[in-house]
C-alpha cells in the first residue's frame, strides 16, 4: 500500500450504463489517483454482484432507458447503503441516466415510473425530443465543458443546489438554466465528453473527498500537469461562445 494510503474507486454497471464514454471518467479518476501518490483499487459492481468491503468513491455513467431497467432491482437492494455512504460524505459521480436513477423517479417517454434512490431531489420525465450539442457551465469549480445527449427532462426540488448554471447548451431541461444537481459530496449530471478528463478541477475535488474517507487525513497533492486540458477547456468554451 502507498504511505499515502489506498482509495477503493467503484464503478456502478459499467456494462449497462457505460454505453456513451464514461468509462473515461473511471479511467480518469484512477489515473489521477495514482499520480496523486495514493494506491487506486477499481472495484467493477454488476448486478447481483457481493458489495465491495471498503469504498470510497463512486462512478456511474449513462445508458439506455432498457440499461436502467435491467439495474434497476440491484440499485433497490443497494438503496440504504447508498443513501447512508452519501449522507457521510462518500464522493459520487452520476452521469446521464444514473444521474436521472439517483433522484426520485425517472419517467420513461412510455409513462413507466422507474423510482429512483432519492439521493438528489430530482425527478426527471422523458420527452420526444433529445437535447445534444456541447455545453458550458459556471460552477464552484471554475468553467466546465461537456457534452449533452439526452432526452430526459430533470427538475430540481425547491431545495436542490445545481452542479452549474448553464452558460451555453440546454442543461437539465432546456428551461431553467440549471445543470445537474449536488449534494453533499454526490454530484449528478448529463455532461459526456467524458467530463473528468475536460475538467482536472472536478475530479481532483471528488478525489480529494475520497482521500478524507478513506484516510482520515487531508488530501495531499501532487504537481500534475495539466495544461492540455485547459487548453482544450478554452478552445472548446471559445467554440461554444461563437457558434450560440
Amino acid at each position: 500500500m502507498s504511505a499515502k494510503g489506498r482509495i477503493t474507486l467503484v464503478h456502478l454497471y459499467p456494462r449497462e450504463m457505460s454505453i456513451y464514454g464514461d468509462l473515461g471518467n473511471t479511467r480518469c479518476l484512477a489515473a489521477r489517483i495514482r499520480r496523486h501518490g495514493y494506491e487506486c483499487i477499481v472495484h467493477d459492481h454488476h448486478p447481483g454482484m457481493p458489495w465491495p468491503e471498503q469504498a470510497h468513491l463512486f462512478m456511474g455513467g449513462g445508458g439506455q432507458d432498457s440499461g436502467q431497467s435491467r439495474v434497476q432491482d440491484d440499485l433497490a437492494v443497494n438503496a440504504d447503503r447508498l443513501r447512508g455512504l452519501a449522507a457521510d460524505g462518500v464522493p459520487m459521480v452520476m452521469i446521464c441516466g444514473m444521474y436521472q436513477m439517483f433522484g426520485h423517479a425517472f419517467i420513461t417517454h412510455d409513462g413507466v415510473e422507474l423510482p429512483g434512490l432519492g439521493i438528489l431531489d430530482v425527478t426527471t420525465r422523458g420527452q420526444s425530443t433529445r437535447m445534444i450539442g456541447g455545453i458550458v457551465l459556471d460552477t464552484d469549480f471554475g468553467p466546465v465543458v461537456g457534452f449533452e445527449n439526452h432526452s430526459g427532462a430533470t427538475v430540481l426540488g425547491s431545495g436542490q443546489a445545481p452542479f452549474g448554471r448553464v452558460v451555453v447548451g440546454h442543461g437539465n431541461n432546456g428551461t431553467d438554466g440549471t445543470e445537474g444537481a449536488r449534494t453533499h459530496n454526490v454530484i449528478g449530471s448529463y455532461l459526456h465528453g467524458p467530463i473528468l478528463p475536460a475538467n482536472p478541477a472536478v475530479a481532483d475535488a471528488l478525489i480529494a473527498a475520497a482521500v478524507e474517507v478513506a484516510t482520515g487525513r487531508p488530501f495531499e497533492p501532487e504537481p500534475l500537469d495539466d495544461s492540455l486540458a485547459e487548453q482544450a477547456r478554452t478552445r472548446q468554451i471559445a467554440r461554444l461562445h461563437k457558434t450560440a
